[in-house]
């Protein structure tokens, strides 16, 4: 499925209530061109700077829930916050970007927004948001909570251990220890070893 522009009234239906109007205007001040993606693994959201005439891009993942996408299309508006006033100048996830992506955050999180679980996971990251929302397991964890519930899925943390699963694509592993803040894990074809987040999704055998 690619990517497609998303019309304003059709993004109410991705956000969470009481959030619709402010996030309006923040893409309609900026020009953002915002796309909803399908399904990515190795990131919820992405922002490319306006060039050449060209809009401010923001894209995010259409399979989140509300919550997340809220979340990472603030992440997203706050690397366009950053760049309007630094430019390529900064770091991407510097303390520019933290101060902004904290304050936005804060300012949806006063607008109740967010269920109280989320708010007080949100309220203690906000003096130094993670680079990537797939970083913050603690805000992860939560975030899964509000997913519409997939059959034959589970967490990994949430697995034995020398439990076997399988992860998309097909590929299967042997659960082992856990080592530090992730788990050990044999690839049973090729007795490989990956470390894999406690909060990755993955399907029991």
């Amino acid at each position: 499925m690619p990517k497609q522009e998303a019309p304003l009234q059709q993004l109410k239906n991705y956000l969470p209530e009481g959030s619709f109007e402010e996030v309006c205007h923040y893409l309609l001040h900026y020009k953002v061109q915002l796309t909803i993606t399908r399904e990515r693994q190795s990131v919820l959201g992405d922002y490319r700077n306006s060039y050449g005439g060209n809009n401010h891009r923001i894209s995010v993942n259409g399979n989140l829930n509300t919550y997340a996408f809220l979340i990472t299309l603030l992440h997203e508006l706050a690397h366009l916050f950053t760049y309007e006033r630094f430019g390529h100048r900064v770091n991407a996830h510097g303390k520019e970007w933290k101060h902004e992506f904290g304050k936005v955050l804060a300012r949806f999180i006063d607008k109740k927004v967010f269920p109280a679980d989320i708010q007080q996971t949100l309220i203690k990251s906000l003096h130094n948001p993670a680079a990537s929302s797939c970083a913050d397991e603690a805000l992860l964890r939560i975030l899964h909570q509000y997913d519409k519930k997939k059959e034959g899925i589970l967490l990994i943390e949430n697995l034995p251990t020398g439990a076997t699963f399988k992860i998309k694509g097909g590929r299967i592993f042997t659960k082992a220890e856990r080592v530090r803040k992730r788990f050990k894990c044999i690839e049973v074809a090729t007795g490989k070893v990956f470390l894999f987040s406690p909060v990755y999704e993955v399907q029991p055998m």
